[in-house]
């Protein structure tokens, strides 16, 4: 099975070419923080290059440099000759599907959920008792023994 699944900011704008055919193709790198950092305690990154075929006007519409994105696709190799005659080989991920991630602005800077700004103008909302046992009162109507259990 050859399957890949990434989620990265974009390091550059979309590279959006038409081929001789009339199909669109995105080329773009997603860069993906390494969860470790190294002996100096800096944080690294790998550098993933991706090519969208169906979803290249998406990508160019709605992403941008530093934009969180998630890919979906293959991993697929392949070489070519260079112009000064050198063979050169291209690792690179191949994507079915490309989608926003939750939670994101998209704009190159992180975003964060407080549900009290949310909620500042509601003030009859119901608030939840952490303290109380939510199964404190659990078949206080129902006189249960163990022979009534299905297993």
């Amino acid at each position: 099975m050859n399957k890949a699944i990434l989620v990265g900011r974009l390091t550059k704008d979309p590279d959006v070419r038409t081929m001789q055919n009339g199909t669109e193709v995105a080329s773009f790198t997603i860069a993906i923080d390494r969860p470790f950092t190294n002996q100096s305690g800096e944080r690294q990154a790998d550098f993933i290059n991706c090519v969208a075929f169906r979803q290249a006007s998406f990508v160019q519409k709605y992403f941008h440099k530093g934009s969180v994105i998630a890919v979906d696709g293959r991993i697929q190799t392949r070489s070519y000759k260079a112009q000064d005659g050198s063979n050169r080989y291209v690792t690179e991920i191949v994507c079915d599907s490309v989608n926003f991630v939750p939670g994101s602005k998209n704009d190159g800077s992180s975003q964060s959920y407080n549900p009290t700004e949310d909620n500042e103008d509601k003030k009859d909302i119901e608030t939840t008792d952490l303290s109380k046992d939510p199964y404190e009162d659990f078949g206080s109507e129902v006189n249960l023994s163990d022979d009534d259990l299905p297993f």
